[in-house]
């Protein structure tokens, strides 16, 4: 009996390593990601239609986040910074909202102060384009329109190692 009870368990512990060796939480920075090409889409900023392709030659920053998403707002100020950063080297932090609510939308802009590019994908297609599940998460792209890293969870975007590889793919040109 207690055999059989050591043996379940054991069971049960190789199930849940599984699962988060396969779950995207750890698959956060993909190798099989790196290098890819970036899917493109189409989206209207300042009221005129763009494609991600346009941004080609800026490193992008490219952040997928809600206003019901509470490690979205805590990761909102450092994504400001980073913009004022980056924006004089030629990237750009480029943010899709998944809101439903263009009001709470607005609001999460004006509350936030929000300086970096961003509009909102009511329908999700950007964020299943990229097999985005979880909030914030965010794709850094090169210059060339190739995925460097895929991040997951809220980040203090102006230090650290992401900071480091951004610094790194802006001074490539």
């Amino acid at each position: 009996m207690i055999r059989n009870a050591i043996n379940g368990l054991v069971l049960v512990t190789a199930a849940g390593v599984l699962w988060l060796f396969f779950s995207p939480l750890y698959r956060e920075a993909e190798p099989t990601l790196a290098g890819k090409k970036a899917p493109a889409f189409s989206f209207t900023l300042d009221g005129k239609p763009m494609k991600l392709d346009d941004m080609r030659g800026k490193v992008v920053v490219l952040n997928f986040w809600a206003s019901w998403c509470p490690p979205c707002v805590e990761e909102t100020p450092a994504l400001n910074r980073l913009q004022a950063k980056i924006a004089p080297q030629g990237g750009v932090v480029l943010a899709v909202s998944e809101d439903d609510s263009e009001q709470n939308y607005e609001k999460f802009l004006r509350e936030q102060n929000v300086s970096f590019p961003t509009w909102r994908d009511p329908e999700q297609k950007i964020n299943l384009e990229y097999g985005t599940t979880i909030f914030p998460e965010t794709y850094i792209i090169d210059r060339d329109g190739k995925i460097a890293r895929k991040v997951i969870g809220p980040q203090e975007w102006d230090r650290g190692d992401n900071y480091a590889l951004l610094e790194s793919l802006l001074q490539k040109q």
